[in-house]
């Protein structure tokens, strides 16, 4: 069976103020023609299909469009991630047309997809996005509470994977692919991902995928294997298609090409997604930018950081003139001391430790015990109130 494995659309998003909805159509139109060329079977999306809980009109338009199309040529398996709203995203799922499935119901975690070729079945479990305040009920065995981390939650709806497809197999041979949205240990992160801590940790133990034949994990927007260790290569992040962030701008977009034979056994295969604008870093003096050092960058999404001493005059609108495309720009002195420069504040910063160190900053002393507590509950409280959003 051939298998595209795809995630993190983010169907909406913008690049510094730079609408990507064209370029997302590109991309799905550039999967339509994937699905097409390839023969692909079963097309399985990891997550984050949209961008937020409410996505604008013309991204649902999108969606719509693209899904309709693309079942006309190959089955649709899609879960829902962290960005996703599982209730809009699931809504009416139970009445769309044959060949897309969506799996947003905590309810139905463990029930699979079933595929047959010509060698057998194939069960794709795609999990919701698991939410460890919203999961932990619905998914304790025996009402035996959950502990409130990812770890527990996605451990004990593997468990009801594993139950369900030891029952499968139990009459026959059965193969088995798990879709998961999860920060999976041995990941590399980018600035662009949402935080999911809960309790200060996000990441879940690779080992909890164990025995399943290809597990497609969506979350991380770089194109990565995971559990490397074992010496298969069975666990794979496709990545976003787009970059998000200049953190990606290095990162190769893709699709993952899965062949899964008859015994289980996988060849993957990575498909580079088009790219609709190369992300360029440039430093240098505003004399060194308008001369070679950023010739390569003319054409490119830019983020510039200008290092005379002395800002220079009308500075925005020579960068603009020499770079048509610059999306961010900065003055920082190559003479300033590293104690004058500001910490940098991403996305991946863990934000008890940012406000901890502004605490830390602005009384002279270590932020206590108690205060971190407090820190942590209201970023919870904070991320909880954007999901329900």
């Amino acid at each position: 069976m051939r298998i595209l494995h795809t995630s993190d659309w983010h169907l909406g998003r913008s690049l510094h103020g730079v609408d990507l909805l064209p370029f997302q159509r590109d991309f799905l139109a550039h999967l339509e023609q994937t699905v097409v060329d390839h023969e692909v079977d079963v097309l399985l999306v990891a997550g984050d299909i949209y961008d937020r809980a409410i996505p604008p009109v013309e991204a649902v338009t999108l969606l719509s469009e693209s899904l309709g199309r693309l079942a006309g040529r190959t089955r649709v398996i899609l879960a829902p991630g962290n960005h996703d709203s599982a209730i809009r995203l699931g809504f009416g799922a139970a009445m769309l047309r044959d060949g897309i499935d969506i799996r947003a119901d905590l309810a139905r975690v463990g029930e699979p997809v079933l595929v047959d070729d010509e060698h057998g079945p194939v069960a794709f479990y795609p999990l919701p996005y698991l939410d460890p305040d919203t999961a932990r009920g619905m998914l304790a065995p025996d009402d035996q509470p959950l502990a409130r981390s990812h770890a527990a939650v996605m451990g004990a709806a593997l468990e009801r994977v594993r139950a369900d497809l030891t029952q499968r197999r139990e009459h026959g041979a059965v193969r088995s692919v798990v879709a998961a949205h999860a920060f999976v240990i041995g990941g590399l992160a980018s600035d662009s991902e949402r935080d999911i801590r809960i309790g200060g940790v996000d990441a879940v133990p690779a080992q909890l995928f164990d025995d399943f034949d290809y597990v497609a994990l969506g979350h991380l927007h770089g194109a990565q294997r995971v559990g490397a260790a074992t010496g298969v290569d069975r666990m794979r992040y496709s990545g976003s298609p787009l970059a998000y962030s200049f953190s990606e701008r290095n990162q190769v977009k893709s699709s993952v090409l899965v062949d899964l034979a008859a015994d289980g056994s996988v060849h993957l295969e990575l498909l580079p997604a088009p790219v609709p604008r190369r992300l360029v870093d440039v430093t240098g003096t505003l004399a060194e930018l308008q001369g070679p050092a950023g010739d390569d960058a003319v054409d490119a999404w830019v983020r510039a950081t200008v290092t005379d001493d002395v800002r220079p005059p009308e500075l925005y609108a020579t960068l603009t003139r020499r770079f048509p495309h610059l999306l961010v720009w900065s003055h920082a002195p190559a003479n300033r001391s590293e104690e004058a420069r500001a910490a940098a504040v991403t996305a991946v910063s863990d934000p008890v430790e940012v406000t901890a160190e502004f605490i830390e900053y602005a009384t002279g002393a270590p932020a206590t015990t108690r205060e971190r507590e407090l820190i942590a509950a209201a970023n919870e409280a904070a991320l909880a109130a954007e999901v329900s959003a």
